[in-house]
Parts: structure tokens; sequence; C-alpha cells
């Protein structure tokens, strides 16, 4: 049974929510929701939202609107966004007394991936019949799994203040990560756009921060002669063959998610790369994005058949070298878990499939209508967690 997700931007019209800091709980709810609606598109997951303008929902009409779209049955989560208040600093989720911890879980791992802290994750009873939830949208919502994510507080002395208005796409794009994760759903990261258009209030460190730039790399790319940005003017990004770095430096705002995002790898695999026991970062800090080489000629890479593991071996770094999928070296040995053993041999030739090397000019939907398959087709076999492509990358084709 495939669940279906309703996004519910809290708040709205007449009922602003909480404000301060030149943040206005109902604006920032509906921009999360909205970010995560479309990303929940991108992704093919079934989904709906409450509202995508500034409209007033009541206690009574919210429940009704969520449940309008996919009915009352445990195969339906709702997710209502937003903000809090009262001093404190960092996210939380709150999940209904009728389901378990493991979705809430799952959302506050990936925010502190993103770089926000987690105060908790709990439940909360009706002080006059502690049977039943506290907060409405989850009493009248039966049978749902409705969770309640509080992102920040608006009123922070911390960082939530600055998350929330320069960050709250990272923070939205957690949430749709744990949401794929939980329901089964493959994840792709977003594609990082070639140009970025200015908005009201942005800044060169604000955009620089958000692509993982420096402000001097983004003046020299546009050829700017000061910081000054005029609304709706065109920068240009950078664009690196990401599969070439092996390294990088942690820059101001830096986050491991945002860094292993960046990379195509995941973030325990990068904690993995770089013996970390904590997502804590430093300024400067040099990190391994991808695995260390191993000694097979680059040339002979293609004809390689076998591989003998070694010592510090792991399947990431030989599925990296070899650029065949994880799941995928699974399948062709019979793989249970992934771990290996030294002097284990592992096939890397699977003879129910071709290999396509991608060329210059190709794409996802040309190379599965040039072999007649599908972008989803070739998404999963390869295991690919983005769009991205680059030249002389081998692609597995089905039969």
């Amino acid at each position: 049974m495939s669940k279906k997700i309703v996004i519910d931007p809290g708040h709205g019209g007449s009922d602003p929510g909480t404000s301060r800091n030149e943040i206005t709980e109902k604006d920032y709810s509906l921009k999360i929701s909205k970010y995560i609606k479309k990303r929940l598109d991108d992704l093919g997951i079934e989904n709906a939202i409450t509202r995508d303008t500034d409209e007033t929902l009541d206690p009574k009409n919210r429940p009704k609107r969520v449940q309008s779209f996919f009915g009352s049955g445990d195969d339906v989560i709702v997710v209502s966004n937003h903000l809090n208040a009262g001093g404190g600093d960092g996210a939380e989720i709150i999940y209904s007394l009728r389901n378990n911890d493991k979705l809430s879980k799952t959302i506050a791992r990936e925010l502190e991936s993103a770089g926000q802290n987690i105060r908790k994750t709990y439940q909360r009873r009706l002080p006059s019949n502690p049977s039943l939830d506290y907060y409405y949208i989850m009493r009248n919502t039966p049978n749902n799994e409705t969770i309640i994510v509080e992102y920040g507080f608006v009123d922070s002395k911390e960082d939530d203040v600055k998350q929330i208005k320069e960050s709250y796409e990272q923070l939205a794009e957690a949430v749709v990560k744990a949401l794929a994760d939980y329901i089964g759903v493959p994840y792709i990261a977003p594609i990082i756009p070639n140009t970025y258009t200015v908005k009201s209030g942005d800044t060169l460190w604000s955009i620089a921060k958000k692509y993982n730039l420096s402000i001097d790399e983004l003046k020299k790319i546009n050829n700017l002669n000061s910081n000054t940005l005029i609304i709706n003017q065109v920068l240009e990004l950078p664009t690196k063959e990401i599969s070439d770095i092996e390294k990088y430096t942690v820059k101001p705002g830096d986050t491991l998610y945002n860094i292993a995002n960046k990379f195509g790898i995941s973030v325990n695999e990068l904690k993995s790369i770089n013996n970390l026991s904590t997502s804590l970062l430093s300024i400067g800090q040099v990190l391994n994005v991808k695995p260390s080489n191993m000694d097979i000629p680059k040339e002979n890479v293609e004809e390689t058949t076998e591989y003998i593991v070694k010592n510090g071996d792991t399947l990431y770094a030989i599925s990296n070298k070899f650029k065949i999928p994880v799941d995928k070296l699974k399948d062709i040995n019979n793989l249970n878990s992934n771990f290996l053993s030294v002097g284990q041999i592992i096939k890397l030739k699977d003879d129910n499939n071709n290999v396509y090397v991608v060329k210059s000019g190709d794409t996802l939907y040309s190379i599965a209508r040039n072999n007649n398959t599908t972008v989803s087709e070739l998404i999963d076999l390869n295991n690919l967690s983005t769009t991205n492509l680059f030249i002389g990358q081998k692609l597995l084709l089905p039969n």
C-alpha cells in the first residue's frame, strides 16, 4: 500500500501564528510547505497541500481539508509545518498518540544532518482527557499518521533566526529526504542550477553560502568589482565535475548534509570516509569526499571483472571506483550485508545487463529513450541519487 502525504502549512490568513525578528510563522510555514510539495512532486510521491495561498483555515475546517484529499486511512501521512516561540533554540517534532516515533526520529535525524539541533521528539496529551492528543490537528485526523514539525524558534538567541531566514529550504529538504526514506521511495537530490536570479534581501554572502562558494569565487565568476547586487540580476554559478573532486574545505555555514548532498554521497558515507564520530565541523577542516583510490590502474578499470578485497575496503569504495551501484554489487555477488572480508573476491560484471558510457550532451532522458527504457528504471538500476551525469560515467542498462 503506497503512502500519500498531506502537507499542512500552519496558520494563515487572519491567523498569523507567532512573529518576531521579521519572521511571521504563517509566511514561512507556507514557504517550507510549498518547497516540500514541489520536491515530493519531483520524486513522484503522491501529495496534496492544505493551502497554497495566505488562506485562513480554522480548527474546524483544517482537519476536514486534510482528509478531503486521501481520506482517513492509515496510509496517509500528514505533515503540519510550524515555527516555535518562547526563547528556545532547535527543532521539535510531535507525533500522535496512535503512532510510534519512527517517522519523527527519521525527520529529526535528517534535520540534525542539515545543521539544526534537535530539542526533542515527543507526544502531548490533552489535560482534560489524557487518552486524546493535545493538538487538534492530530485529534481530528483519525487514523492518519499526523506529525507536527517545529523547525525552530523565531525568538531564539542563538542561530534559529538565521537558519529560518537563510536556510529554510535546506531544512525543508531534510524533511523531504526523511519522508522518502520512511516510505521507501528512492531519494534524488535537487539539481543545483547553473544560474541564480537575485531576489530582494539577497547578499553575496547569503548566495555564496547557499551554493557552498566563497564570496571571492562568486565575484570572480561574474566579473563583479563590488558587493552590490540588483534585484533580478542573474549570477553565474560554477559548474564543476564533482566526480573529479577528492577534497573539500569546510566553509562557514557548511553542514555534513549539505556537503554530502553536493558530492552525491550519504552523510554516513561522508562520516565513514573521514572517520568522524560526530556531525560537528570546523571552518577550514579538510574532508575527503571520495574514498582513497584503489591500486588498479585507471586504464584497466573497464576490463576488470573481479576485485580482491583488501584491508580497509568497503562496498562503497569499490562501488565508487568501478562506477557500479552498491545494490548492484550486492546483487551480482549475492551479498546480504555490506560486510566484506580481506581476500574476498567481488565480481564486477553482470552478464544480464549492458553498460553504457555517458557522452557529451547525454541526459538520463535521452539515454532512456535511445535504449528503450525509462528514466525511473535507469535511476533504480544504477542507484542514482541525482539526475546529473558526467562524461565517462558508466550506466547499467536493463535487458
